[in-house]
């Protein structure tokens, strides 16, 4: 055995008899090789710490860059000194990184147009083949005649129904513009939109804190007592790259903001903005109409993530202003930690592109909203600190006469003092409307006849600022006189408007007319009756914000037939109204019961005063001389009264004869009071 093993040391291992020797002699590792080590020199490590450096230099920048792309002169002079580098080298730097900044965003834009725009293309095509084929399944008959018949029908019937059966004498529907509904469909944000128009709500409401809570040098102060300043543009297009729209150079920005504590806790205020009737209430002097369009996103929290489409017509209490329609998105965010609110409104121009709303006449100034709204800070003893922001764009071309298109112009018209103003004073109204403890009614049976009576004198003020903002661009007898008419139970109620420029200061053209010991100044536009208040109702902390009823003083009056007289006086910064009604006195009695003030038949007369050239200073209008627009406002129910096409020319001689008594009045006492 030993010799065959020795002798044999050639034979093959592989027959399985010495696996354990093989296998032993196999995995015995080869002599491990001594390794050699690079060490590096002085001038490699050098070279590698500077590069490290200077990459901890650029994170540095970008960090300081997503902070503020817009370090003052201050800043980035300290900051060359920290980075060792020159003020131009840092300079340079960020304005490179900005152009990179948009650069970026311009490209992702364009790629979002592009596959919007093919998109687009083939629902346009889609829809344009299957117009051509709209027929019924089953009959084949063609539907566009079909609807086309059904339509005429129904205008055939609702013609017959009106004559039947004639709307009551104070429809404030009557005076709202209809919408178009075709076009609202066609503006509906559909499904697959909704998505991006959330997100755009929150790039918006982000845009709104941002333009609030800078100051310099996005606004930019004219005055020094000017707290809130003027909104630098070219600021804004830096700091907020919205996309370039072709037909910029034809409107004109508006800008201004301000804020304001009000008596009214931030939930109320934010349903009253959520609801369109609540809203153009509150505002009513402001929006002439207001309707929600589309429910986009009802809110995941009570109120907090809602978004609307909506519409709304702005108006000033002059027939000189024509009232400016829009359609936009208002969207609602809650920051429950700081107990905030934000409200903006933000164009729908994404969607849809620019859209006129059909109502608009032809002499109606194009307008669109850009984000703008409130932020609504709750305070602890349950009124509210409201901030405001308003930002548009108008093409102004039909506002008439000089002086009030430099009014217009400089943005007092619509801008942000005159809706805080409104705002403080209805807020005042709201709480007398829910006030309790009333202890001296007077006639006023109770406190809730007393709320009806508030609301009532409410319809009563919309529908004489509509009657006003309506007579925009109406034919007119005399420059100065405007005339339209509306059908009440088969017969024509005009309604002329006039106005007036005086040299005063609405205050002082208020006060002379709100004054009762001097109403004979306007017995002539009550065909010289004399007036006694038997109901007062004090509707916020100025004297002048009041409702009255007075009895009228004629002849025909006697404990079986009383006529009475209701009045409301309301004045603010913005401008003053006076408004009267007369009304039966078992009308009176029936709203005090709780009947619906629509029902309650109203013919309002009155005044509106709109400071043009205010006291305390605006850019573009001179503050030497204070002044105001007086328009005066009358309507008229002829006992008589058949249906026809236009006035006799009796009539509206009258009318015409009688505003201008009464301006007279007015002006020679307002001559006396400063000759004394």
């Amino acid at each position: 055995m030993m010799s065959m093993i020795e002798s044999g040391s050639g034979v093959s291992t592989g027959s399985g008899h010495n696996l354990f020797e093989d296998t032993a002699i196999e995995q015995e590792p080869p002599p491990a090789k001594k390794r050699s080590y690079h060490r590096h020199t002085l001038h490699h490590i050098q070279q590698m710490e500077a590069y490290t450096m200077l990459y901890e230099l650029v994170f540095y920048c970008i960090r300081l860059f997503e902070e503020n792309p817009h370090p003052s002169e201050e800043k980035r002079l300290n900051l060359s000194k920290e980075l060792g580098l020159t003020p131009q080298q840092v300079k340079f730097w960020f304005q490179n990184k900005r152009t990179q900044l948009k650069a970026h965003q311009d490209r992702r834009y364009h790629v979002m147009l592009k596959a919007e725009n093919a998109t687009l293309k083939v629902e346009s095509q889609n829809l344009q083949s299957s117009s051509l084929c709209l027929s019924c399944s089953s009959c084949g008959y063609n539907l566009r005649l079909e609807n086309i018949r059904l339509r005429q029908e129904l205008d055939r019937l609702r013609h017959i129904v009106s004559m039947r059966n004639p709307p009551p004498s104070q429809d404030i529907a009557c005076f709202f513009p209809e919408t178009n509904n075709d076009n609202n469909k066609n503006m509906l944000i559909a499904e697959e939109e909704k998505a991006i128009a959330m997100e755009l709500a929150v790039s918006c409401a982000q845009e709104l804190v941002k333009m609030c809570e800078t100051n310099e040098p996005l606004w930019t102060q004219k005055r020094l007592d000017d707290e809130n300043g003027c909104l630098n543009e070219e600021e804004y297009k830096k700091m907020f790259l919205w996309p370039p729209k072709t037909d910029d150079d034809r409107f004109r920005r508006e800008a201004s903001r301000a804020k304001a504590v009000v008596m009214m806790n931030s939930i109320s205020l934010v349903q009253a903005f959520l609801d369109a009737d609540k809203w153009s209430e509150l505002f009513c002097s402001i929006v002439s109409s207001a309707k929600t369009i589309q429910v986009i996103s009802s809110g995941v929290s009570g109120a907090s993530g809602s978004l609307l489409l909506m519409y709304a017509g702005l108006q000033v209490v002059s027939p000189l202003v024509p009232t400016r329609e829009a359609y936009f998105l208002r969207y609602v965010e809650q920051k429950a930690e700081e107990r905030k609110w934000m409200i903006v409104d933000f164009p729908i121009d994404s969607f849809h592109g620019f859209i006129k709303p059909a109502s608009t006449a032809t002499t109606t100034d194009l307008y669109r909203r850009k984000p703008s709204g409130c932020i609504i800070q709750e305070m602890p003893n349950g009124y509210s600190e409201v901030t405001w922001l308003e930002h548009v764009e108008v093409e102004e071309k039909h506002v008439l006469g000089e002086v009030v298109r430099e009014y217009v112009k400089s943005g007092v018209a619509f801008g942000v003092e005159r809706w805080l103003a409104v705002l403080k004073r209805q807020c005042e109204r709201m709480a007398s409307l829910m006030a309790t403890n009333i202890t001296d009614l007077g006639v006023i049976p109770s406190v809730e006849a007393r709320r009806n009576l508030i609301k009532l004198s409410q319809t009563m003020v919309k529908t004489f600022c509509l009657n006003i903002s309506n007579s925009y661009g109406q034919g007119s007898t005399k420059d100065t006189l405007r005339i339209l008419t509306r059908k009440v139970c088969g017969g024509l109620v005009p309604c002329a408007v006039s106005v007036t420029y005086l040299p005063y200061s609405h205050h002082k053209v208020f006060d002379l007319l709100r004054n009762n010991q001097r109403l004979s100044q306007l017995e002539i536009l009550f065909n010289g009756s004399s007036f006694q208040e038997v109901a007062h109702i004090a509707n916020g902390s100025h004297p002048g914000n009041c409702i009255s009823l007075l009895r009228i003083n004629v002849e025909s009056n006697s404990s079986h037939n009383v006529e009475l007289m209701l009045q409301e006086t309301c004045t603010d910064s913005s401008g003053s109204l006076l408004v009267y009604s007369t009304v039966d006195a078992d009308a009176v009695q029936l709203a005090m019961n709780g009947e619906d003030p629509s029902k309650v038949p109203l013919l309002p007369v009155g005044f509106s005063i709109v400071p043009v050239n205010p006291s305390d200073g605006v850019e573009g209008i001179s503050v030497n001389l204070p002044s105001c627009l007086l328009t005066v406002a009358i309507q008229v129910l002829g006992s008589n009264a058949v249906a026809a096409e236009r006035l006799d020319l009796s009539t509206v001689s009258a009318i015409n004869n009688r505003i201008c008594a009464t301006v007279n009045r007015i002006t020679s006492a307002l001559v006396n009071d400063v000759g004394n």
